[in-house]
């Protein structure tokens, strides 16, 4: 599910009016005698909840959704702020604050508790979730919950990561998406030793707190501090690495657990990094003979792989302008990038193919740049949310210090995986030497199988591109309460697209019934 990303951050003024909350510097600075992050998942001090702050933004949130479906729900919305341990292993030491929405269906019948969500990313905020799937899920869940959205710690309005300027983010979009000659992939990791030196300059050994471990942590002192004995929760993508990382911790907290497009636990960054590269090149035939089947026809002609590689080459000598107005022109890395966010969502397909052809036969990129940036996070007046920069620091604050790659590999990597998977090998094997020039404080993620937790209900996809289906099927394997549940359909995330999964989905949070391990939905 790609939700709409930065609604909330695109109106902070508004929101941290209503807030108060702090910047990471600040909160970093107040820091300053503590532990930037521990060093393992090992135990932790003790912390005690705090309080959270609530306060009405019903009619704030109700303009910023104006006119999106759903939006005639008879909804409430509240925003919250709430402290956390910095360092859960210094319980008495500094704090930093989260940023909270809840929704509340009007008229609620037999309350549960509440439900919290994470969209996944990581980056993605949790806040902009809860009001998405407000609007989108079904009502009978609804009547139920009171929906949570959470900003992690280092996302959104929760003391945001940023270090990266926006300048530096659109180069690195318009970047050589395919390197595969010493001299492109030189050009391109040189943009990457940019973005670790300008993160260590700004944050130095604080951004080591950014880790999947403390976020799991402070969820479950936001279960506490909404007054939930246990611990229901609907994670999306990333969302299934931080739920399952809630459950190793916490297995006796858990009520119920929906784990959607898992994430793979089991598998290390190159293998997981080729797999999704495998999955998007899947994903784009898919695309690719959705687009010819077309009884009106396709826009791209007889062969779009051919259509977008000539569409590349093209770019690639002069860069392609946009209706949209500025000075903006697609680069071959903006048009890839656009394919890319596409992939996540078949509901796209019409989009990219319509602005694939506009670049090409009108000379006007301004449906690919609306494609990525709505991937990317860049606003309309240039600036960007955050997702990118809190995604990196997270990922690779989760990521282990010996796990490196050199550029050697890197190269000899993507000009193997450029022969294998055209579009996508090239640049996802470049993404692998990120986390090895981080310079910031590890906190690896545990082993995962959360023994003596309640039934855990993993979602797989049979056309994943993203997360594809094998790493589903290895999150239940490892859970020793999972459940696997297969919807045989194409994009990234199940719930709630499908009857089948709906239904079953439904049940398991609403009454606690798991379906039969291994069901399969339809696509």
């Amino acid at each position: 599910m790609r939700l709409r990303r930065g609604v909330l951050a695109a109106s902070t003024g508004l929101l941290l009016a209503v807030t108060g909350c702090t910047s990471f510097s600040e909160s970093a600075d107040r820091a300053s005698s503590s532990a930037a992050a521990s060093s393992s998942a090992g135990s932790a001090t003790e912390a005690e909840a705090a309080p959270i702050t609530w306060t009405d933004c019903d009619a704030q949130i109700s303009q910023l959704i104006a006119g999106t479906p759903g939006s005639e729900r008879d909804l409430l919305f509240e925003c919250g702020r709430t402290e956390v341990p910095i360092d859960h292993d210094e319980a008495d030491g500094a704090t930093l604050p989260l940023f909270l929405v809840r929704a509340r269906l009007a008229g609620q019948t037999d309350r549960i508790g509440s439900l919290l969500v994470n969209p996944g990313g990581p980056g993605g905020s949790g806040a902009d979730a809860a009001l998405s799937l407000a609007l989108s899920m079904p009502e009978d869940v609804l009547r139920r919950f009171d929906l949570v959205g959470v900003d992690p710690r280092g996302v959104g309005l929760s003391t945001p990561v940023e270090c990266i300027p926006a300048e530096l983010k659109d180069r690195l979009t318009a970047a050589e998406p395919r390197p595969t000659t010493q001299e492109q992939m030189d050009e391109v990791l040189a943009l990457t030793d940019e973005v670790a030196e300008a993160c260590a300059d700004e944050y130095g050994d604080a951004l080591g707190a950014f880790n999947t471990v403390d976020t799991a942590r402070d969820m479950d002192l936001v279960r506490e501090s909404l007054g939930d004995e246990q611990l229901s929760y609907l994670g999306y993508s990333y969302g299934t690495t931080l739920g399952s990382t809630y459950a190793e911790l916490y297995p006796e907290n858990v009520r119920a657990l929906v784990l959607d497009a898992a994430v793979d636990p089991d598998a290390d960054a190159q293998t997981r990094v080729e797999s999704q590269a495998a999955g998007l090149e899947a994903s784009f035939d898919a695309f690719a003979a959705n687009c010819t089947g077309l009884v009106s026809g396709c826009p791209l002609g007889a062969d779009p792989r051919r259509f977008l590689e000539d569409l590349l080459a093209q770019a690639a000598g002069t860069p392609i302008p946009s209706s949209a107005g500025g000075d903006r022109t697609a680069t071959p890395g903006v048009i890839l990038t656009a394919v890319l966010a596409a992939m996540y969502d078949p509901g796209s397909w019409p989009q990219l193919s319509q602005s694939l052809a506009a670049a090409r036969n009108n000379g006007d990129a301004a449906g690919l740049f609306s494609l990525a940036d709505r991937y990317t996070g860049r606003l309309s007046d240039g600036a960007y949310t955050n997702q990118t920069d809190a995604s990196i620091a997270i990922n690779c604050a989760d990521t282990p210090e010996d796990e490196t790659y050199s550029r050697e590999q890197v190269l000899a990597l993507a000009q193997d995986w450029a022969t294998r998977y055209p579009l996508f090998g090239a640049g996802a094997a470049s993404g692998l030497y990120t986390c090895s020039v981080w310079e910031a404080p590890r906190t690896p993620l545990p082993e995962r199988d959360a023994e003596g937790s309640a039934p855990i209900l993993v979602v797989g996809n049979a056309g994943d591109p993203v997360t594809p289906l094998p790493g589903a099927e290895d999150m239940a394997e490892d859970l020793t309460a999972g459940v696997l549940l297969v919807w045989q359909g194409q994009g990234h995330t199940a719930y709630p697209k499908t009857p089948c999964v709906t239904d079953a989905v439904n049940a398991y949070l609403v009454d606690l019934t798991a379906p039969q391990d291994g069901l399969t939905c339809p696509a």
